[in-house]
């Protein structure tokens, strides 16, 4: 992101020390700790993550009993989530969200809902706004997902592989031949989906003046000095912006339209999407959309991609923009479990789902100064085994992928559990807090 015309990491910010000095704010009050909490009726526990016909499809399906085995309490996830309603010794200044919905589904069937404090809290300055102003958590807000839409774009590139019409193996300049750099001719698809390719994390395409001229930025983005392509894990945004091009290029559709065509709607998840200003009526505007900043020179954010490079191609990339609810996220992490299928529907092969969960960087060099614990193990599109945000669920098969708005998607296949957790961590100011210790607490509560 950009700081008085300075480009600065985000996450570097809070690690760096720098929150006071951008965007700075006096604490509020301790949040009111309203919370929801899904525990029978329509769409709570028991309910099975497959189409039944109802409004969001996979994501709210009819009620059914409990089954072993037995479900977390919701008792323990809802203390973790209010723990952090609140400042926490983590982070002391500030709450870490102003509200939070967590989803806990085993064999596919919902077992715990938890939602808490607000969707809404704060108008544009920010000024807290009054309490009959707020608008409540639910546990079918709709949330921008921010980086789980990473997941998304590798789901699309991976149908093309099934189809035959892309090859991992094969330079990306040979679909794309506008991918020019010095380097760039060894990078692979598949180093774009494992984040090896060498690219940076973000993309320079402010002050450009239109969408072909931002693609062309994407595409002619240099790698990091000294990168060699397939040696070294970096996060890369721009590989996925990448990848997403070369849906739109192999699909003939644009990338939202192609998620839609491909994935959400043979799925039935009617609340996931990009632009949801654009298909949700305005009473599920005004009840359901979770809102993100509100101290920015662009207002309030609530259904505009608060990433800012997203924003500017238009809300729609590969590595940003698509929103959702806890229940639809649930099913696609079902539909990997699942090995490519969920509620009877196959989007892709069982071969590729698990290539696309194996480990493609094993003894890989990891690099991210943000976050030095971290390690390289990461699959298509995935990442692997990652404590300091899986906690005690992390494990050599465990996956997901966690999103800079306080998104987050785990999986542990051994448990045949699918953790959900969506907060609102950048509301009203992202340098708040850091999102990993409710992360980890989240996951030790299941």
């Amino acid at each position: 992101m950009t700081i008085g015309g300075v480009s600065v990491s985000r996450r570097s910010v809070i690690t760096g020390g720098l929150a006071a000095a951008v965007g700075a704010l006096t604490a509020c009050a301790e949040p009111a700790r309203t919370q929801w909490t899904q525990t029978g009726g329509a769409g709570g526990v028991g309910t099975p993550l497959t189409g039944t016909g109802g409004r969001a499809g996979l994501g709210q399906p009819t009620l059914g009993p409990p089954t072993s085995p037995k479900p977390a309490p919701a008792t323990r996830l809802t203390t973790a989530l209010n723990t952090y309603l609140r400042p926490t010794p983590e982070n002391p200044d500030h709450p870490t969200y102003a509200g939070a919905v967590a989803l806990v589904s085993i064999d596919g069937t919902v077992r715990t809902q938890v939602a808490v404090g607000d969707a809404l809290r704060y108008k544009a300055g920010p000024v807290e706004l009054p309490a009959a102003q707020r608008v409540k958590m639910r546990t079918d807000s709709i949330f921008d997902l921010a980086s789980l839409t990473k997941v998304y774009t590798s789901i699309l590139l991976l149908r093309q592989v099934d189809q035959g019409k892309v090859d991992l193996a094969a330079p990306v300049v040979s679909y794309l031949p506008e991918f020019t750099g010095t380097g760039k001719a060894a990078v692979t698809v598949e180093m774009l989906l494992t984040h090896t390719s060498g690219l940076p994390v973000g993309a320079k395409v402010t002050g450009l003046s239109s969408d072909a001229a931002r693609r062309a930025a994407v595409l002619a983005t240099p790698l990091v000095s000294g990168a060699v392509p397939g040696n070294t894990f970096r996060y890369s945004s721009v590989g996925l912006m990448v990848a997403a091009f070369l849906v739109e290029k192999l699909t003939g559709q644009t990338l939202d339209a192609a998620l839609k065509t491909e994935v959400t709607g043979p799925l039935g998840l009617r609340d996931t999407g990009f632009k949801p200003l654009t298909w949700l009526s305005q009473a599920d505007q005004a009840a359901r959309l979770v809102a993100t900043d509100a101290r920015t020179s662009r207002g309030l954010l609530r259904g505009t991609v608060h990433d800012d490079v997203a924003n500017i191609m238009g809300g729609v990339a590969g590595s940003a923009g698509v929103f959702g609810t806890a229940a639809d996220v649930a099913a696609i992490g079902h539909l990997l479990l699942n090995g490519g299928t969920v509620g009877g529907k196959r989007i892709l092969s069982q071969a590729i789902v698990t290539r696309m969960l194996t480990n493609a960087n094993k003894g890989k060099p990891a690099v991210d100064p943000e976050r030095p614990q971290r390690t390289a193990d990461h699959g298509l599109g995935v990442v692997l085994d990652q404590p300091w945000f899986m906690g005690r669920l992390s494990g050599p098969r465990t996956f997901g992928h966690t999103g800079f708005t306080g998104t987050s998607l785990l999986v542990n296949p051994d448990k045949k559990l699918v953790l959900v957790l969506l907060t609102n961590r950048a509301h009203p100011n992202w340098s708040w807090a850091d999102p990993d210790p409710a992360r980890v607490a989240v996951a030790n509560a299941v």
